[in-house]
């Protein structure tokens, strides 16, 4: 039985929906910021920021770009920014004026930092005083003539603004040096009285309103151009899933942890709750675990998104177990896959099993999600959106059958135009009328749901086997002592590669022998590890993936 793409949907989601009543990202804001103008839009460290308040600001921060800086439509503005305040006003504000936002990644180091800013043709960057110094090492080399500079805090109430800053720049000595030249204060760019009148942009839904840059775990980052159409429709389409969820809820509150400039986080949290009129809680430092617990217990939240080793890391947590959850409707992993244990232990505590969704960057970025009604942990990555097609297809592009693996490609409106300026690397990902190639190997089930098995480039090959990093980890992390595992493959000449695993213990008292006793208890001969190392912990991108890339090149 051959099936070229799903025409199953969960019940209740309708198969396609009407086109958005919203041609661009700008005409949603805009609506949205007056339509919730009382209630809370972010807090973050105590304070809090109406829809009124960041629609004030990020009107002022649109005409500083457009009227001080003289920017045109289409010109780019990197963000380079973690979870605070700022950022939504800086976001709102680019888009309002008819900009393209570039998300940067704050931790970048110069040579990451040039290569995206370089690409991307940035005239702009509004970034925080601790990564400036990063900025200072090559900004010569890029288009960049103007530096937005902001303090953590900022955007805070008094005294505690400007306590904030002073502790991170005197006491923490969190700051280091830097020189720069042609910088204003973010907030100098808020206090301009003069800044009330915008002048009209007429945007439409095929402007780019994201160059959203790859994660880089498999390559080279790219710049994805992300449409207002194919942003709008995402959301429209999330929210058909979504369906009536929240209309019983006042106060809907989502806890945000990923980093906004994040696609997933940028999508699922920053533009989502806007179109709900809901509450996001900005987590600046998610890796504190103790204090994100703490926050946690001041909010009855509704929604959470994070990865897998976002909510392992959570789970083993003291106080976890404290936090009330009774308000809590749904939580959404993604970005890599969630392992059966961790769901598990999730659900005994919080009562909601872990929703897997699945997306890129490159399709803004849902595209495959469980159905919200879903009562255990499957595995899958669930079904298709409203308006999207999903097929399985093998190297050469040829459909394949129920059950057989092969990569998944996807077609709707969400899909991304191409990569900026590498018409190459496009076609590459491409195929005609529409169709993305994922790069991810997956399988198709007869009722239409989705299993993901890992990254092309991921795949290890024993003996003319395919092996699958994710079943080993997800096997490995089962065992009590195991906190994360990475499996990767290394060269071998019997058999060409064999799996290495790359453990972190939760148990220090767990061994090797443990390890590979559970694994030949759960895994066929081929799959079993041949060399097990541990570590304290594994390299990881800033959301949280494994980077087994990184592992691979040690």
């Amino acid at each position: 039985m051959e099936k070229i793409w799903l025409s199953s949907y969960p019940e209740g989601v309708p198969e396609n929906i009407t086109p958005p009543p919203f041609n661009s990202l700008k005409d949603l804001i805009e609506s949205c910021l007056v339509k919730y103008s009382e209630r809370t839009a972010y807090s973050n460290m105590g304070a809090t920021l109406t829809f009124k308040q960041l629609d004030e600001m990020s009107l002022k921060f649109a005409c500083y770009l457009q009227q001080d800086l003289k920017l045109k439509k289409g010109d780019r503005v990197a963000i380079m920014l973690p979870n605070i305040l700022q950022y939504p006003v800086a976001l709102c504000g680019i888009l309002r004026a008819g900009l393209v936002v570039v998300n940067v990644n704050p931790l970048y180091t110069p040579r990451e930092l040039k290569h995206q800013l370089s690409d991307s043709g940035a005239q702009s960057i509004i970034i925080l005083d601790n990564f400036a110094h990063v900025l200072a090492e090559i900004i010569d080399d890029t288009a960049i003539d103007q530096v937005i500079l902001t303090k953590v805090g900022d955007l805070l109430s008094f005294p505690k603004n400007h306590i904030v800053n002073f502790v991170l720049k005197y006491i923490k000595k969190v700051i280091p040096e830097y020189k720069l030249n042609s910088v204003v204060s973010f907030q100098d760019t808020l206090d301009k009285k003069d800044h009330q009148n915008l002048d009209p942009v007429d945007v439409s839904e095929d402007d780019i309103a994201f160059l959203q840059y790859t994660g880089g775990t498999t390559g080279l980052s790219k710049g994805a151009m992300i449409t207002h159409r194919n942003m709008v429709f995402n959301l429209h389409q999330s929210k058909a899933w979504q369906g009536n969820l929240f209309d019983d809820v006042e106060v809907i509150i989502a806890i945000t942890a990923l980093p906004l400039y994040h696609i997933f986080s940028l999508q699922s949290n920053c533009l989502a709750m806007m179109l709900d009129g809901g509450e996001n809680v900005l987590i600046t430092n998610p890796r504190d675990f103790p204090a994100f617990v703490k926050e946690l217990k001041k909010h009855k939240f509704v929604y959470i998104t994070g990865v897998n080793t976002l909510y392992a890391s959570l789970l083993n947590t003291p106080g976890f177990d404290e936090i009330d959850f009774s308000q809590l409707r749904f939580t959404v992993g993604g970005g890599m896959a969630i392992q059966k244990a961790v769901s598990k232990d999730w659900e005994k505590i919080t009562g909601q099993p872990i929703l897997q969704a699945y997306g890129l960057t490159e399709t803004s970025p849902a595209a495959v999600v469980n159905p919200i009604n879903i009562t255990e942990f499957s595995g899958s990555i669930g079904l298709p959106i409203s308006s999207t097609e999903i097929s399985i297809r093998d190297d050469n592009g040829g459909n394949l059958n129920i059950g057989e693996l092969g990569e998944i490609c996807i077609r709707g409106p969400q899909v991304m135009v191409g990569y900026w300026e590498q018409p190459d690397e496009t076609a590459k990902v491409m195929l005609p009328d529409n169709w993305f190639k994922t790069g991810d190997i997956g399988r198709m089930d007869e009722q239409g749901y989705i299993y993901i098995e890992d990254r092309k480039k991921d795949m290890i090959l024993v003996s003319g086997f395919n092996v699958y990093p994710n079943e080993i980890e997800g096997v490995v992390v089962e065992l009590d002592g195991v906190l994360e595992a990475a499996a990767i493959g290394v060269d071998n000449e019997q058999s060409g590669e064999v799996v290495k695993l790359f453990v972190v213990k939760k148990d220090p008292k767990v061994t090797k022998d443990e390890i590979y006793a559970h694994c030949k208890k759960n895994l066929t001969a081929y799959k079993m590890p041949k060399e097990i190392e541990f570590r304290d912990d594994l390299p990881k991108t800033n959301v949280g993936k494994i980077l087994r890339r990184a592992l691979r090149e040690e």
